[in-house]
């Protein structure tokens, strides 16, 4: 059960929460603001992916990573994480 999150106590849980939740904003305000630099816009993609990894992140401590990609993959969100996905792992 290394990747249910459910065997965490719920403190743990929301801490890593806030933890991931953070730095996810902080990675994609950052990607912003490194936009305006020379070459900023490999800048950007790279942090703002980041931003966006850690988001995923945070939310996968409050619902569990089985839950969440349940969710995510139901029909109604199927293409949005489809294209959500496919672009992550293009920048990658």
């Amino acid at each position: 059960k290394v990747l249910d999150a459910s065997t965490l106590s719920f403190g743990t849980r929301v801490r890593w929460f806030a933890i991931c939740f953070v730095a996810g904003i902080v990675c994609s305000i950052l990607g912003t603001a490194l936009l305006w630099l020379p070459k900023g816009i490999k800048l950007f993609a790279v942090f703002y992916t980041l931003g966006n990894i850690a988001a995923l992140a945070s939310t996968c401590f409050l619902m569990g990573p089985l839950k969440q990609l349940k969710a995510m993959f139901e029909p109604k969100r199927l293409i949005a994480t489809v294209v959500m996905l496919v672009n992550i792992l293009y920048l990658l």
